[in-house]
């Protein structure tokens, strides 16, 4: 039996429950049954707010002596739940939306502030550099170059940008190496550094006979170039039929548009027994594996030698790229996403492929459902 993952709960939720149990009006077991925690945490939380209930007067010389003790433990309870709520709906936005949040007129401090909505304070004062047209230049074709051999690291992309009249050192190729989200393609220990502080699972695939739509899945990730600019592409991939399940677009590499194409993945076609990704931080986040978890999906990861699954993607990414992405030189990411819904429309359902027989990933996936799939 599978043990329940782990809830780490806040501490107005932890107050909101100690709240309730301060009012006798239920009883251990079903409060326990309406927040979901075990009767031994409560007690635990109630006995803390107890003994620490005088810390809030600490500083307070008396206070008044007839308080409805009831109605200020509800109104405590009250204002953490409000808290809680706000709080939450706050950090559901993207980052660049929770900044848009800082209010630096606000008596509350600016510190105060970005610690309720998750970001570093350090943030609050950055202000981004726009890159160099001839840093986009070098990145769209180090682009190029990385499709065409992705066997190369950065010294000899330096080597190829240097025989094509561009004057960069190996250093500067693998700083925007980096920022593009990309490495060199070959046999060795960890292709991909995951988050130090997430999980990385098993690899699940060795030896595996994938033969049947929605058996596995895979996603990754990759550098668009446009024409003023750049963006990220993330993929959902159902493994035997090719067929592009659900794609997003974003301007930085967090784990959110990853997230989000998940989701529309699973809403569309419900769900695969197995997941597959490289071992990148936005696929080991903790929301990224929490919505696989919740579905009751095994989770795979590329380890040690598995560097022919990324080879596999590439597939795609070459594809998009050449006849499509570098073709129109998209100037904005609305005019990419527009371009690339159309795109991926024709990948889908009218350009045949040779590994499928001449057949449209559309129409192998359908095909290799089970019959009551389809009719559903």
């Amino acid at each position: 039996m599978n043990r329940r993952p782990r809830r780490n709960h806040s501490a107005a939720f932890k107050a909101k429950v100690a709240v309730e149990a301060l009012k006798d009006g239920r009883t251990l077991v079903k409060l326990a049954e309406r927040f979901q925690v075990h009767p031994n945490q409560i007690t635990e939380w109630k006995k803390q707010l107890l003994e620490r209930a005088e810390e809030v007067f600490s500083k307070e010389k008396q206070a008044e002596t007839g308080a409805d003790v009831k109605a200020l433990h509800a109104k405590i309870g009250q204002l953490a739940m409000e808290n809680d709520f706000f709080i939450t709906r706050a950090r559901a936005h993207k980052r660049a939306e929770r900044k848009e949040m800082i209010d630096r007129e606000h008596p509350l401090p600016l510190t105060r502030q970005s610690q309720m909505l998750e970001l570093s304070r350090s943030s609050l004062y950055y202000e981004s550099v726009p890159v160099s047209d001839r840093d986009l230049e070098l990145m769209r074709l180090i682009d190029e170059l990385h499709l065409q051999y992705p066997y190369m690291g950065s010294r000899s992309i330096r080597d190829q940008l240097q025989d094509m009249g561009h004057q960069v050192g190996r250093q500067h190729v693998s700083t925007m190496m980096k920022k593009m989200g990309i490495a060199a393609m070959y046999r060795k220990p960890k292709t991909s550094k995951s988050h130090p502080a997430h999980k990385v699972y098993p690899y699940l695939l060795r030896g595996l006979e994938i033969t049947r739509a929605n058996q596995v899945w895979a996603a990754d990730i990759t550098y668009l170039p446009m024409a003023r600019g750049f963006c990220y592409l993330v993929a959902i991939m159902d493994w035997a039929s090719r067929k592009v399940l659900a794609w997003r677009l974003s301007n930085t590499l967090d784990a959110s548009f990853c997230v989000e194409a998940l989701e529309e993945a699973i809403a569309r076609y419900g769900t695969p027994e197995v997941f597959n990704t490289d071992q990148g931080s936005q696929f080991t986040s903790d929301d990224f594996i929490g919505v696989l978890q919740y579905n009751d999906i095994r989770v795979s990861m590329d380890g040690k030698g598995r560097w022919m699954d990324n080879v596999f993607i590439e597939r795609l990414w070459w594809s998009v790229k050449y006849q499509d992405v570098y073709l129109k030189a998209y100037s904005s990411i609305a005019e990419a996403r527009n371009g690339l819904t159309k795109y991926f429309d024709f990948y889908n359902h009218k350009r045949q492929h040779q590994s499928l027989d001449r057949r449209t990933p559309d129409g192998v996936y359908w095909s290799m459902l089970p019959q009551k799939q389809v009719a559903v």
